[in-house]
């Protein structure tokens, strides 16, 4: 679909005054109105390349909420080394099975909504591609008051199995708050309960070790908190690998398992380890968010990028750009906002930071009204929630970007699930 890029040069490291200014160059000549997001293939191309790299061989999962492009799902997916996507929710997942053909669903977290649990259920082929996840019997009689087994085929689930590590008896929790089912036994209870109940079909184990792929372990200036980082997920890393091969071979006596998935951008190489795995969950490396640069073992390079355009100077050394909120989720702070990379040396005004209509900024003596201020996303997931389109821009032989497609966002399709 998009043209070959090299991926065998990194120059937007050393350059990034460059590269930044013949991305805007590039939609400048095209017409493309802010704010505009763009995809560099060439940058792209690197991070599919080192994604797999790193997986080692095994399967990677393309998590959906971090990219949010239909075409460029289908686009990884048509890749060797890639099979499935983590979607985040029903309606979207049957849209992907069913629309665009992808065989292989997995929802990366509980849902009890009734229109899409009963579009699910009422769907065949979108049954039979899509998986539920559920971490409690609870989540199955969800299923169960909206069509009884009697009414249905079967639906595919799989277990939340908790990847965080507990220290002290549980008063100590490092990872996210998901799953309740943390124990080989408790893996076990919860896989003989779905076996007992009819309508349904267990098929696989999700977890998300987030305290290892979440968290940066490289940031700037900080040598003993890095430090610190690494040891703890080595610590966690550990203790889960034992734990998770556990916790399938259990389940597996009570039912043989499709699929185990486990990881995240972060945590490839290990999770990749972990012998109960079979396929790993990745989506933010893709586009490379600024997250990443306090990551010391891997650096995505900044594919996904967007610009907005200066409207007024209210101030010396200050200019403001239209919008510019895009704040991604998580923990409240300044690691959350979009980092300002070109013109470089921008910083935000403290007291108003990135805004939902306007964004003041310092350090702006040489611009003027017009013209475009270009921005990094922190994660991926709140990018193409924010535009219609993804301009994609490939580079010839000296670099020079153009414009080569322009192709809908899934709120370019019209879509809105979470």
């Amino acid at each position: 679909m998009w043209p070959t890029t090299d991926t065998t040069t990194a120059w937007w490291r050393s350059d990034s005054d460059r590269y930044w200014q013949s991305i805007d160059a590039a939609v400048r000549e095209e017409g493309c109105d802010s704010p505009v997001a763009v995809l560099d293939l060439t940058a792209f191309e690197h991070n599919v390349a080192d994604l797999r790299r790193r997986a080692g061989g095994v399967p990677i999962r393309v998590a959906s909420k971090s990219i949010r492009v239909r075409t460029v799902i289908s686009e990884i997916l048509a890749r060797d080394g890639f099979a499935g996507v983590l979607a985040y929710d029903v309606a979207e997942a049957i849209w992907l099975a069913t629309e665009s053909g992808i065989t292989d669903v997995l929802l990366g977290y509980p849902s009890v909504r009734p229109h899409a649990l009963r579009s699910l259920i009422a769907d065949d082929v979108a049954r039979s591609r899509v998986t539920l996840l559920v971490d409690s019997t609870d989540h199955l009689d969800v299923v169960d008051a909206l069509v009884a087994p009697a009414g249905r085929g079967d639906v595919r689930v799989a277990i939340d199995l908790d990847a965080s590590l507990r220290l002290g008896g549980g008063r100590v929790h490092l990872g996210v708050r998901r799953s309740p089912v943390h124990s080989p036994a408790q893996a076990r209870s919860l896989a003989e309960s779905i076996e007992r109940r009819a309508g349904f079909t267990l098929v696989g184990v999700m977890s998300y070790e987030a305290q290892v792929a979440g968290m940066g372990n490289g940031a700037a200036g900080k040598p003993l908190t890095n430090a610190a980082v690494r040891l703890l997920q080595q610590r966690s890393m550990a203790e889960l690998v034992e734990r998770r091969v556990a916790a399938i071979g259990a389940i597996s006596e009570v039912r043989e398992l499709e699929f185990v998935n486990g990881g995240g951008t972060g945590s490839l190489e290990v999770t990749a380890t972990d012998p109960s795995v079979t396929d790993i969950a990745a989506g933010s490396g893709f586009f490379g968010g600024h997250l990443f640069d306090s990551y010391a073992h891997f650096r995505p390079a900044p594919a996904v990028g967007f610009g907005l355009d200066v409207v007024r100077l209210p101030a010396p050394g200050i200019a403001t750009c239209a919008g510019g909120g895009w704040i991604a989720s998580g923990p409240p702070g300044a690691d959350r906002l979009p980092l300002p990379v070109w013109p470089a040396g921008l910083r935000y005004v403290g007291t108003e930071a990135a805004g939902e209509v306007q964004t003041p900024l310092r350090n702006a003596d040489g611009l003027t009204v017009g013209d475009r201020v270009w921005f990094r996303h922190t994660k991926s997931g709140e990018i193409c929630e924010r535009v219609g389109e993804l301009v994609f821009v490939a580079r010839d032989a000296s670099d020079c970007a153009r414009v080569v497609d322009r192709l809908p966002t899934y709120r370019g399709e019209g879509k809105c699930f979470l």
